[in-house]
């Protein structure tokens, strides 16, 4: 087997990240006192596509409280994270938030209270650069305009939706926000920093301030764990015990409660899209520390 399919193959139906080097490989860990250790290309900047539903939900919940969950599911799917199969056997709802189908509803309901999507939009930067205690984050422009140049299922998903009465802005405002935040780029320090109220329960650990509440957290935790890998979320929790969500950027931001937030990157995917050394690493740092939360 050669190198390049040890280490997997980089997305190849978004441009940009197809041609991202798939030796890339970086790790950070950020623990809840605050020490931060890296290795590899954690500082390089890459495309978090899917990881930013984690943000984005949180911050959806921060609006609606669990008024949201009438629209989308807490169910593992078992399917690919663009199907459309069972947005159609479950009449317009989404079996999680993590799926495609799902972070569009959770994107118009961002969009709901009458705002524009560039507010939208940058509300999500925002809170990114909140969590991260970092202003640089951004989202990569070149990455977004091909995302909806080439997001004909996107498209047609959110047009579903629309037709089941699940979205309550138009669908193309809505993809407007849902491609721009998947396009956000981060560094593995940078992404392992702001999954840090994930693992400090709910609060920022550098300076003891709530950012959601313990309940929410044990919550959004849970789905990751369940959820996060799309169809590869049952073995990923099998192998390493850790709530998590993966990219088809070839990111993973996982969660060791009451321990530590870990991202890594390398862009090779598996057949499910997520990151096939990303998840080797985290399993052999999982075993290792004995951080499984099993």
């Amino acid at each position: 087997m050669s190198g390049r399919a040890e280490r997997g193959l980089p997305a190849d139906y978004i441009p940009p990240l197809a041609s991202v080097d798939p030796a890339c490989f970086g790790i950070a860990v950020a623990l809840v006192d605050n020490r931060v250790f890296t290795a590899g290309n954690a500082e390089q900047a890459f495309s978090i596509q899917s990881i930013s539903k984690l943000f984005t939900l949180t911050l959806a919940l921060g609006m609606l409280g669990d008024s949201l969950w009438r629209r989308v599911g807490r169910e593992p799917s078992g399917d690919a994270f663009n199907s459309i199969v069972l947005l159609e056997y479950e009449r317009g709802i989404p079996r999680n938030p993590f799926l495609n189908a799902g972070s569009l509803v959770v994107a118009d309901a961002l969009l709901s209270s009458a705002r524009a999507p560039r507010e939208t939009i940058g509300e999500i930067l925002r809170f990114l650069r909140f969590v991260a205690e970092d202003d640089g984050i951004a989202i990569d422009p070149v990455v977004a305009q091909a995302e909806k140049a080439t997001g004909y299922r996107n498209a047609a998903l959110a047009n579903y939706l629309s037709s089941f009465g699940n979205l309550t802005n138009h669908p193309e405002h809505v993809l407007g926000v849902y491609v721009h935040h998947c396009a956000i780029a981060m560094s593995c320090r940078q992404l392992a920093m702001a999954g840090r109220f994930l693992a400090a329960r709910g609060r920022n650990p550098a300076t003891g301030h709530s950012v959601v509440s313990e309940e929410r957290t044990r919550r959004v935790n849970a789905l990751m764990m369940t959820c996060g890998h799309y169809d590869g979320s049952g073995d990923f929790a099998f192998r390493t015990g850790l709530p998590s969500k993966s990219g088809v950027g070839g990111g993973i931001l996982a969660i060791v409660p009451a321990v530590a937030s870990i991202a890594v990157w390398s862009p090779g995917l598996n057949a499910q899209g997520n990151s096939l050394l990303g998840i080797e690493a985290l399993d052999i740092l999982s075993r290792r520390m004995c951080w499984s939360v099993f």
